[in-house]
């Protein structure tokens, strides 16, 4: 079993002072931004309008206008075929023709993007550090998975402290709405997470192992 290095340190937390990111503030709209989020991360997905407009929270107008401004701009293109297993709204009409929006991966700097609204998604996490710290005591908060690009990891985020379960559902979910996409999250309570890595749990360790980003880490030892 691998080992894990763990250096005593002051329990201090390590929130590192960033000035609040406003992703809307850059793109325009929280709309745009949302929608951003959503072709991006599934880049191979193809969306109805309605479907985006219910994943992204907006009104349809909305959506319909900056969807035109994302095709205007390349990074979205539109088809149009026949009704695909991702829409469900009009299941009995399959042979008819119907227009569907997907990323367009041959968009000059799609990876750029991609990369870009990755680290905004970090970003971001720090309205989540609030709301988590309102609710109760963190002490530890860890992003990995889908925010670091790797898919191969069980949980997108870490949650270590004394929280409210309802508190911590309605942070996901608010999180989940910012970026228009499900977010895998974990639990433990303080005393959990602290056995759990004595005993070298096999999900603990191949969490604190790979890739991560930590947000807040008010332990007695780094990670």
């Amino acid at each position: 079993m691998p080992q894990i290095e763990i250096k005593k340190k002051q329990p201090v937390a390590i929130i590192e002072e960033i000035a609040p990111f406003f992703a809307e503030n850059l793109f325009g709209s929280k709309t745009r931004v949302r929608l951003l989020n959503l072709f991006l991360e599934y880049p191979k997905r193809p969306f109805y309008v309605r479907e985006i407009t219910r994943k992204v929270d907006a009104q349809l107008n909305s959506v319909r206008r900056e969807l035109q401004n994302l095709i205007d701009s390349t990074i979205v293109k539109v088809v149009e075929g026949k009704i695909i297993p991702t829409e469900n709204d009009d299941i009995k009409k399959k042979t008819e023709k119907k227009k569907y929006y997907i990323a367009n991966e041959e968009c000059p700097f799609f990876e750029e993007m991609r990369g870009m609204i990755k680290k905004m998604a970090i970003l971001s996490n720090q309205t989540l550090v609030k709301e988590l710290q309102e609710a109760g005591t963190l002490n530890l908060l860890l992003l990995s998975g889908k925010f670091i690009d790797n898919t191969d990891v069980a949980s997108d985020i870490l949650v270590v402290g004394d929280i409210s379960e309802k508190k911590l559902q309605e942070a996901m979910q608010h999180l989940e709405s910012q970026l228009a996409r499900e977010v895998n999250y974990t639990y433990m309570p303080k005393d959990e997470f602290l056995y759990r890595l004595e005993v070298k749990d096999r999900f603990l360790v191949s969490l604190l192992q790979t890739d991560k980003v930590i947000m807040v880490n008010t332990l007695a030892f780094s990670i």
